[in-house]
């Protein structure tokens, strides 16, 4: 790192408000699921995210797992997850492994989310039906939520091919499918590469043409210079193609790679913007500076 770069990480490590600031957690509160996820190669993008949370939802024995591998196959400007070069092949023993970490855990609540995979030539629709079979083997009480790609990568893929990997997973009747469009539409493009405002959007729809009592969700990360009034049309989109949950959080600039952050929305902005989503008609929303899309999910 350059003496400039350190310069600038030393300013905005100074310029982040005290409200985004979380205590380090304790070795003891990280170590049970960190012990279970290493022993059994797998994933959470509580890590490969650094999630803000991950120390709080640790201690409560929670994880977010992440499938098919830590490397996407997409180059988002925001995403720490690893980038750039091939993902691995697909592990067919993931499923069993974290259904194991499921029973050691104790689950009752389970968030499966995945890399994008536009390699796979069904962008890993099955593998998604696949973990949730395994675990309901064993845990057939345990509910489980999903957190997908937009599933529309890969040669040929079409609105067909998106509906056809969508309507995989619906069937397995997953207690909630999430979505993320991230941010709104004026920066989509610079912000999810790879991404599209309206095909995201589409996600949501479909699933709700399937099956219209799933409940679906979607989050929105604030800081990457949007409006005000561009968040409040952006929740009306999402509201209009049938979200029920929505989630809205504080975006924090994972390193000097990423987007810089442009403005830190207020507490008190994040709560008014959670009325109006209230309003709007959301059954569920979580807004606060350092709400992620799996926080606090069972709830």
């Amino acid at each position: 790192m350059t003496l400039s770069q350190k310069a600038e990480l030393r300013s905005e490590i100074t310029a982040m408000p005290g409200w985004l600031r979380r205590p380090i957690a304790k070795a003891s509160e990280l170590s049970a699921v960190q012990r279970i996820i290493k022993q059994r190669q797998i994933h959470t993008i509580c890590e490969e995210g650094r999630c803000p949370n991950r120390g709080e939802c640790y201690a409560q024995k929670t994880a977010t797992f992440l499938l098919m591998g830590p490397t996407c196959t997409r180059s988002c400007a925001f995403c720490q997850v690893d980038k750039g070069h091939a993902p691995m092949p697909l592990d067919q023993e993931e499923p069993q492994k974290v259904a194991e970490a499921v029973q050691l855990l104790g689950l009752r609540y389970v968030v499966l989310t995945s890399v994008a995979r536009d390699d796979l030539p069904d962008g890993g629709a099955v593998h998604f039906v696949k973990t949730m079979e395994t675990i309901r083997r064993s845990h057939p009480e345990t509910q489980i939520e999903v957190l997908t790609p937009d599933f529309w990568g890969g040669a040929g893929v079409g609105e067909a091919g998106q509906y056809e990997r969508i309507a995989m997973i619906v069937t397995a009747k997953p207690a909630c499918f999430n979505h993320n469009i991230e941010t709104v539409r004026r920066l989509t493009n610079p912000v999810r590469r790879g991404a599209k405002y309206d095909r995201s959007l589409r996600v949501l729809a479909v699933v709700k043409e399937i099956d219209p009592t799933i409940p679906t969700k979607s989050g929105l990360m604030l800081g990457h210079g949007e409006s005000l009034e561009e968040v409040i049309a952006t929740m009306a989109d999402l509201r209009a193609v049938g979200c029920d949950r929505l989630t809205i959080g504080q975006y924090m600039r994972p390193s000097l790679e990423h987007l810089p952050v442009q403005k830190y929305w207020t507490p008190e902005e994040f709560a008014q913007l959670g009325r109006v989503a209230l309003e709007m008609g959301f059954s569920h929303v979580r807004s606060a500076p350092l709400v992620r899309s799996s926080y606090h999910a069972g709830d």
